[in-house]
Formats: C-alpha cells, sequence, structure tokens
C-alpha cells in the first residue's frame, strides 16, 4: 500500500503547500505517491532551476561560434574543419561531502556521460575543488576520497584528468565544493539531442542495472546540510566506472549508424527526467511498462524505480524496426537492453508496471513549468566592515624573503603535483600540456589543431565583491588560455551558492550573474552549458559564493602553444599590463595578516582585452617562449614559478622594478590584466611594437639566468632567495604533508 498523501508527506519531498496546490491545478487531482515522488524530483531546485532561472537568462549564449548553448546535455562549439567541441562542467558537492570517493567518482561518470550522450567522444576532464581549512580534522580524509574517487572513475574510463584548481579556506569545513568538467570532440554532422520525436517509436533502456542508490539525490542536492546529513549516505549513488566504459563505446558505435532519434543519460532524478525531458522537448509523450526495467534489487516499488539514480544508464529513442541492431551493438558490450516503452502523442508520461497504470504525468509541466522564484535580495551586512581596509592598516613589512616562502608553501599556492599525480594525463596520448601550466592543451588527432582548457574561481574576491570577482573568474580563464598560445572561445559555469532563500545570498548570485555577463560580452566567450549549485552550507552557514568558470579555446597550429616556465638562460622577462596598489582580497593578507578583507583588485575588460591580444599575437608570432598570468600571490609568486615550476630544469632569474607603489603591493597585490613574459632579447622590439599597436602597457623587468631569484628596487636586492628553497617550499606544502 502506498502511503497516505499528508502535508507532512508533501513537505518531506521538500514541496511547499503552494507547489502542491500548482500540482494539484496541473493534474485536475490529487497525486498518488509516486506520483508525488517525481514531481519532487523534477520540481527540486537541482533540476527546475526554479531560483535561478529568472537571472541565468541575462547570460550571454549566442555566438557564430555556438552550435548549441543552454537546454541540452552539454555545449557545443564549432573549432573549424567539420568538427566541434561539446563541453559542459557540473557540481557533485553534498554527495562528496558524505561519501567523498564514490560522491566524487560519480560526478565524473555523470559529466562523461552528458558528452558521449551528445555524440561526442570525451578525451580530456578537469576538475574544480574546494576543501575547509587544511588543518580542519576532516580534511584530510575528504580530500583522499574525493582525489581516489576522481582518479579511479577517470583513469578506468581512459580519459585524462589533464587539470584542475584546488582551494582551502574555513567557509568550506562544512561543505566542500567537487566541480567537474569533461570535454569531448564530435563531428558536426554527428551530433546527438535528448529528444524523443517519432509517434510508435521504441524507447530502449541500456547500461547497468536499476537500484536503490541515488533515490532522491537531487532533493538532497536541493537542501542544506545539517548535524544529521551523514545518514543521507543510501542517497549518494555507487558507480562502476568499467561498466560505463562499456556503455561509451557502444553508444559511441550505435551512433555510427542511422539508428538512434534522441538519447538522454540516466543521472538526476534517473527514468523521471530522462523521460520528462526527452518528451518534452519534443512536444510528445512516452509510455513506460517499469516492469521490464532491468533491477538488481527484489521488491523495488513504481516510486523507487521511477526516482533511482542508478549510473551508468542511458534511455534511447530509436526508428522503429531498429530494435534488434541496437540489442545486437549492446550485447556485444555486455550490457543491458530493453524496449521498456514507446513514443505517443498525447503529451502525457505514462508510467506502468504489468499493466497497470501507476503514474500519467504531463511532460511539459513536469520538466519545464515548475514554479519560478524572484527571491527577494539584499546586500550583505557583513560587507559594511570588510571594505573598509585600508593599506595603511597593516605595517609594511622589512623582510620579503620569507614572506614569499611562506606564500609558495601555503596550500592554496604550493604545487598541487602531490594532487594530480595521481591522474592518468596521458592516456590516448593527446595531452600536449600537461597539469602545472596555466590551461591544458590537448591535440586533435588528424588535424593541426589542439584544445586548451582551464577552470577557475577565486571565492574570496567573490565574497567581497560578487560583481568585481565573477568578472574575474572569466577574466582569468581566458587570461590562463591566451597564455597557452590559445583563442578563448566559449566558458560553462559552475554556479555555488547558499541558501537562495536567503536574501544575502541572493544578492551574492544576482552580482554574480551580472559580472559573468558583462565579462562573457566583452571577451566574446558565450555560456553554452552549466549548472546551479544552491544549498552550499550547513546550519547556516553558507560558503563563500564560488562561481566556478571553465574555459575552452583553440590553438588552430598546436606547435605555437605556450608554457608558464622560463625555458633559457639569458632571455629577457617583460611584464605585459601594469601593477597598481591593491592588496584588498590577497593571498597575501591571508597568509600573512590573516585578514579577508578590502575591496578585490579593479578589472578594466577593455585593458585586460588588449593584454590578451597583445601575448596572443606574440605568441603566434613564435617570440615568447614562456607566458604565465599573474594573479594569487602577485608577481613575487608569479616570477617564482616561472622559475620553478617545469622541475625537469629550474632557473634563477634577476628582476629590476623601479615603482613608487608600497613594496609590499608591489610585490604581492594581484593587479588584474598582467602577463609574466620571457623572450629572446633580439625580440623584445617586436614585442614593444605589437603591444604599442594594441594599446598595451609593457615593461622589461630583468634576466633569466643564475641560481637564485633576486629582485631589485632601485639597486637593492630585496628578494634575493637561493632557487633551490623556492622550489622546495613550494614542492612540499607543509600543513597537508
Amino acid at each position: 500500500m502506498e502511503p497516505k498523501i499528508t502535508s507532512e508527506l508533501i513537505a518531506y519531498h521538500g514541496l511547499s503547500e503552494d507547489e502542491y496546490q500548482k500540482i494539484l491545478s496541473i493534474m485536475g487531482r490529487e497525486p498518488n505517491y509516486t506520483e508525488l515522488g517525481i514531481f519532487s524530483v523534477m520540481w527540486s531546485e537541482h533540476c527546475s532551476y526554479k531560483c535561478s532561472k529568472v537571472h541565468l537568462k541575462k547570460l550571454p549564449v549566442d555566438g557564430p561560434q555556438v552550435i548549441h548553448g543552454p537546454g541540452e546535455n552539454a555545449g557545443v562549439v564549432d573549432i573549424g574543419e567539420g568538427l566541434a567541441v561539446v563541453f559542459k562542467i557540473e557540481s557533485h558537492n553534498h554527495p562528496s561531502f558524505i561519501e567523498p570517493y564514490q560522491g566524487a567518482g560519480t560526478g565524473v561518470g555523470g559529466i562523461l556521460r552528458d558528452i558521449f550522450t551528445m555524440g561526442a567522444r570525451p578525451i580530456a576532464s578537469l576538475n574544480s575543488l574546494r576543501f575547509g581549512s587544511a588543518d580542519h580534522p576532516k580534511t584530510g580524509y575528504l580530500i583522499e576520497g574525493v582525489v581516489s574517487g576522481i582518479a579511479g572513475y577517470g583513469n578506468c574510463m581512459g580519459v585524462p584528468t589533464v587539470g584542475g584548481e584546488i582551494y582551502f579556506n574555513d567557509c568550506y569545513n562544512g561543505n566542500i565544493l567537487v566541480n567537474a568538467f569533461t570535454l569531448g570532440i564530435v563531428k558536426i554532422d554527428k551530433i546527438f539531442k535528448g529528444s524523443a520525436s517519432g509517434p510508435a517509436n521504441p524507447v530502449i533502456y541500456v547500461g547497468s542495472k536499476t537500484g536503490r542508490d541515488g533515490i532522491h539525490g537531487v532533493t538532497m542536492a536541493s537542501e542544506e546540510f545539517d548535524d544529521k546529513s551523514e545518514e543521507k549516505r543510501p542517497t549518494v549513488q555507487v558507480g562502476d566506472p568499467f561498466t560505463e566504459k562499456l556503455l561509451l563505446e557502444a553508444c559511441l558505435e550505435a551512433m555510427k549508424e542511422d539508428y538512434i532519434i534522441g538519447i538522454q543519460d540516466m543521472g538526476g532524478a534517473g527514468l523521471s527526467c530522462a523521460t520528462s525531458e526527452m518528451a518534452s522537448r519534443a512536444g510528445t509523450g512516452i509510455e513506460l511498462d517499469i516492469s521490464l526495467i532491468p533491477r538488481r534489487e527484489e521488491g523495488m516499488t513504481p516510486y523507487e524505480v521511477m526516482l533511482s539514480e542508478s549510473q551508468e544508464r542511458m534511455l534511447l529513442v530509436v526508428k522503429k524496426g531498429c530494435e534488434e541492431e541496437l540489442e545486437r551493438i549492446f550485447k556485444k558490450w555486455d550490457l543491458e537492453v530493453v524496449v521498456v516503452g514507446e513514443v505517443t502523442t498525447d503529451g502525457i508520461i505514462r508510467v506502468k508496471d504489468n499493466g497497470s497504470v501507476v503514474a500519467e504525468l504531463p511532460a511539459k509541466q513536469l520538466a519545464n513549468d515548475a514554479p519560478l522564484y524572484s527571491r527577494p535580495s539584499t546586500i550583505p551586512q557583513y560587507l559594511d566592515g570588510l571594505r573598509e581596509f585600508r593599506l595603511d592598516d597593516i605595517k609594511e613589512p622589512k623582510e620579503y624573503s620569507d614572506i614569499l616562502l611562506k606564500l609558495l608553501n601555503s596550500p592554496n599556492i604550493a604545487s598541487k603535483e602531490w594532487v594530480y599525480q595521481q591522474y592518468d594525463h596521458m592516456v590516448r596520448v593527446n595531452t600536449i600540456v600537461l597539469p602545472g601550466s596555466d590551461a591544458a592543451v590537448i591535440r586533435i588527432k588528424g588535424t593541426r589543431k589542439a584544445v586548451a582548457m582551464t577552470v577557475d574561481c577565486n571565492s574570496r574576491y567573490c565574497y567581497l565583491d560578487p560583481y568585481t570577482g565573477s568578472m574575474i573568474a572569466v577574466a582569468e580563464c581566458a587570461r590562463n588560455l591566451v597564455c597557452s598560445g590559445a583563442k578563448p572561445l566559449a566558458i560553462t559555469d559552475c554556479l555555488n551558492f547558499g541558501n537562495p532563500e536567503n536574501p544575502e545570498i541572493m544578492w551574492q548570485f544576482e552580482q554574480s550573474i551580472k559580472g559573468i555577463s558583462e565579462a562573457c560580452r566583452i571577451l566574446n566567450t558565450p555560456v553554452v552549458s552549466g549548472n546551479v549549485s544552491f544549498y552550499n552550507e550547513t546550519q547556516g552557514v553558507a560558503i563563500y559564493p564560488t562561481p566556478t568558470i571553465a574555459m575552452v579555446g583553440i590553438i588552430e597550429d598546436y606547435s605555437l602553444h605556450c608554457t608558464q616556465w622560463f625555458k633559457n638562460e639569458g632571455d629577457i622577462i617583460a611584464l605585459i599590463g601594469e601593477t597598481e596598489e591593491e592588496i584588498g582580497g590577497s593571498e597575501y593578507l591571508k597568509v600573512i595578516h590573516n585578514l579577508e578583507k578590502g575591496i578585490p583588485p579593479n578589472i578594466d575588460l577593455k585593458k585586460e582585452k588588449r593584454v590578451h591580444d597583445t601575448c596572443l599575437e606574440a605568441i603566434r608570432a613564435g617570440i615568447l617562449r614562456s607566458a604565465h598570468d599573474c594573479s594569487e600571490g602577485g608577481l613575487g609568486v608569479t616570477l617564482a614559478e616561472c622559475c620553478i615550476s617545469n622541475k625537469e630544469r629550474i632557473f634563477g632569474a634577476t628582476i629590476h622594478l623601479d615603482s613608487p607603489i608600497r613594496q609590499d603591493a608591489l610585490f604581492f597585490g594581484e593587479s588584474q590584466s598582467r602577463i609574466i613574459v620571457s623572450l629572446d632579447e633580439n625580440d623584445f622590439s617586436e614585442l614593444q611594437r605589437i603591444a604599442d599597436n594594441k594599446g598595451c602597457p609593457l615593461k622589461l623587468l630583468g634576466k633569466v639566468g643564475n641560481n637564485k631569484l633576486t629582485i631589485n628596487i632601485n639597486e637593492d636586492a630585496i628578494i634575493e632567495l637561493e632557487i633551490d628553497t623556492i622550489a622546495e617550499a613550494w614542492g612540499n606544502m607543509s600543513e597537508l604533508k
């Protein structure tokens, strides 16, 4: 017997009384238990974006390079020669905090399916990870589980993990972030969509069997944590990367033929989402017989089958008459393959169990008509005190070498090799630039092209000023790509915030959307896919706003790619861009003075674009030997990283600075729109000509060489450190070693 629908049961399913009344209006009757469960997952924040959609519509999503923007399983961007890149980033935050290994692993599995669902072969993955403070008792356990989960799934799939980022901050102590990105390659005439077209066409279930894991996973992701969150382990999906590898190959083989009309991953909300979204896109309905669904557990109810988020499953709509061909392919790969229903014309998702109708729901209303909220917003009170910081509030240091070493050894700046060495980043042998530079670079077989990709967000900036911080996240991604020699093309975003029912959180979100929109318009990088993750808070304590940006760029000739480390003794070092006296929100303030205050660095997007154009033209002209984005830790850290980040061959450097800026702001301030480059001194005049033509500042800083990093101001050596000492500090992060 199914439970009686009560106000308590409605609230348990995360539905408000007003939302339940809307369900009654849509259906013209009271839903049964299974129907209530389906509505609850489809109208959850995670699936419906009911608190964010009104703002997401403001993002720029169009451009001549865009083939498919938001609305499909992933974004698609034209890269020429009949090829396109398919990419997306998504969150798996709550599951990874509750069960780090499976949570992170299934996050990777889900984003991989989003890519090959579109017909693309995944060729590279990135991740953006946020953990609590390095000395928090749970941080080590969470890092070990998350990194192992990412490595275990990605490595087994044969998809290289080629880069990413890791940040540590107290605000993530109770709610870590695991954002997973994957990119694939597809021929433009072989792109597939999630559409259930064609009346009477068969609906086919393929992949793994269905179990009870993951039920109400999307509901859990749509509520904040409390002291009972550890009890939610059953809502975390269990992944099997070996089965997913078989599913990947079987799907791509089937896609070579003219069998498939539509295909959808059964991820969040499982069969409920796959059926309703596919039917809604096509304006059709689906009749489904769940008694035919392959199961790995006995006694599963219709409610459980429809809400299960078991992994490695796909739902296909194929041309009538092609069932045997599909069955042959998927059985060859030792996968479940069953005709479980057909496309109908009435717009209804009709679920049967052994001939009895157990649910009848309108597809369009289920998938697209969740109530939309324009939540109230207000400027957070915490900003009043934080923004009052001035540089004069802290004493100017008398000694800088120890400060540089402390910054290089801090968790947010130190080498992350201890993490990425656990990932296979060379599988399929297309990786040109391995983890450790500003952007990963992957060659496209059969062409001279390469794709560069990076992921970035400084959440401290966004905490202090979400509008400026979000613009900086987009700009820094573009700067990272330009430093690799790539032209930025488009972004996918993963917007991680606290509870949207809090007006202060909603203000952060609104400001972030404005910042992303402004930066994307000026830098010509439309938003083609993404994910919103709200309710990232525990017992009322929210994370810092973290709008993670992943950006993709194109290198037309991969021989002209660039990396961040110095290459030759005697090369000259120059700064593209200029340094301002800005220190608010810097890593220096946090690490040395234990302050997270001030106004983040100013970002002039037109100036930023001139810096990009100067660097990119110089790389394409073949005159730059290295290029490195100046970001966390400022000039001091950036110059040190240029010296040591290629551990196979490290260099010293001698730098001469002449500036009226206070020295700690000069060395460690994080002014935007700056790139450190190295080149043969005979090519400097050409670089100067390019910079002048672009209207971009350019300043000669010094030379590569010697076994020390020496930074002089007016001939006084303010920083003088053995290069081996710098490398040791950067490569041995004390807090987590």
